[in-house]
């Protein structure tokens, strides 16, 4: 399970840190209690074309995800499942935002919509298109299947990558797939820090952890 998900996800980390790793997480997920399920949640104005979000600048209306979902208690518990997982991360890593989305077909196409997060307001879907991908590490990972790290966003942009900005706070990026049983991606999770080299080995250990685990509960 471990070794599949690395060698999908084209990542270098040891296999014996995920173990261990998931072993804790499963503990948690069984100990800790039921957070509060969010269905809506604000976000940002978009840019013009809507290819970026206007920072710290919100919508008036909040974003409602039963447009989406039906909200049923089975989509609820597994809501929460997720919303568990994201506060793990942040108690664990002291991770500045963190989110859980999923591949999800739209009026407008297929787009991550995002289930569950942790930080500043940010964006609920991303077209996954190649011309979004672009500019998009969630659409490049979420369409590629393989995990992308950015631990120093300065030097990543001045090398010439592209990237899209939703917080000039961020300083550091993991973006990972998420695999359904039959290998295919069905999302992604992205975490940012607003410190650079964030994502160590054992904060890479700990996400891809939360990767393996979080197929069981989308929706």
């Amino acid at each position: 399970m471990v070794s599949s998900y690395l060698s999908l996800a084209q990542l270098d980390v040891p296999q014996q840190l995920v173990s261990s790793e998931l072993t804790k997480l499963e503990h948690y997920l069984l100990s800790s209690e039921r957070p509060a399920v969010c269905w809506e949640y604000q976000i940002p104005e978009l840019g013009e074309g809507g290819a970026c979000s206007l920072f710290g600048y919100l919508q008036d209306e909040p974003f409602k995800l039963t447009e989406y979902l039906t909200q049923d208690p089975d989509t609820t518990e597994s809501l929460a499942q997720l919303q568990r997982i994201v506060d793990y991360v942040v108690e664990k890593t002291g991770v500045d935002w963190f989110g859980i989305y999923q591949n999800t077909a739209t009026n407008e196409g297929e787009q991550l919509l995002k289930l569950a997060y942790f930080g500043a307001p940010s964006r609920p879907l991303f077209p996954l298109t190649q011309e979004f991908a672009a500019g998009s590490n969630n659409v490049q990972v979420a369409l590629s299947a393989k995990g992308r790290v950015i631990n120093n966003v300065e030097q990543y942009l001045a090398a010439g990558g592209e990237y899209y900005t939703c917080d000039p706070k961020v300083k550091s990026e993991a973006c990972l797939p998420l695999f359904d049983q039959q290998n295919n991606c069905v999302g992604i999770v992205d975490g940012e820090a607003f410190n650079n080299d964030f994502f160590d080995q054992h904060t890479l250990a700990l996400l891809i952890a939360c990767c393996i685990k979080i197929p069981h509960f989308l929706v």
